[in-house]
């Protein structure tokens, strides 16, 4: 199953549309769309998606050079914050899945401070590519038996997203948003850009500058993949 951006599932404007109920929120960005050219669960997994977020100012973009719909960018942070107030203005739970023992414990402190109206839960799983049958057993026991309100799983795109999507309909919850980066924002173990570097875009710049070793791939190779790829699919979508 490809992944097309010009007919991508669900794009929301604002969060304030998000449905009630059960919901398997995704987000997307340069990087992650790189993935779905190779990774055929990843590409099944945000095609089939409930809601797909543009996390990136290249998606935003992209969308509107293929289709002409203006996006706003909403990151993995924006619907955090947006899943923490909602819940904690009515009293409900959440459950974070993913990151360290350490990272969890910054994350759960804090949002008692922040978000004092949230049961908050967490369990930090096996740091390995594939979980056993029964660690996902566990996994999904610990999750349904605190019944969260919503579901933050922070294990990077593309494993969190895939792990969602296989057990998806044993999770007994309401919104599971997939955000990655977003645990080790909140915990205050990496710094997310300045505001007004995410204002005008350049929130992966600030990124690449602080991790270069890890990140200049990603960016420069990737972005020039992203780009290939786009006018690839202009290009079709003209002759067809």
């Amino acid at each position: 199953m490809n992944f097309s951006i010009s007919k991508s599932n669900i794009y929301f404007k604002s969060l304030y549309d998000l449905p009630h109920g059960k919901l398997f929120i995704s987000t997307i960005n340069a990087h992650s769309y790189n993935i779905t050219l190779t990774d055929i669960l990843f590409a099944e997994a945000l095609n089939k998606s409930d809601v797909l977020l543009p996390d990136g100012i290249s998606i935003v973009f992209a969308k509107r050079f293929l289709t002409g719909e203006k996006l706003k960018k909403i990151a993995g942070a924006d619907l955090f914050y947006y899943e923490m107030k909602r819940i904690n203005d009515k009293g409900g739970k959440c459950f974070f899945l993913g990151s360290s023992e350490k990272n969890l414990q910054l994350i759960y402190d804090r949002a008692k401070i922040e978000f004092p109206n949230v049961d908050v839960n967490f369990y930090s799983p096996p740091y390995k590519e594939v979980f056993t049958k029964q660690e996902n057993t566990k996994i999904i026991s610990l999750i349904n038996n605190h019944h969260p309100d919503v579901l933050f799983i922070g294990m990077t795109a593309p494993k969190q997203e895939k792990w969602a999507f296989q057990h998806l309909k044993g999770l007994e919850v309401g919104h599971i948003c997939c955000i990655g980066a977003v645990f080790d924002f909140y915990a205050g173990t990496i710094n997310r850009a300045p505001k007004w570097m995410i204002k005008i875009g350049l929130e992966w710049f600030y990124r690449l500058i602080k991790e270069p070793s890890r990140l200049w791939r990603r960016y420069l190779n990737g972005n020039s993949k992203f780009i290939f790829s786009i006018l690839k699919e202009k290009f079709f979508n003209l002759i067809n």
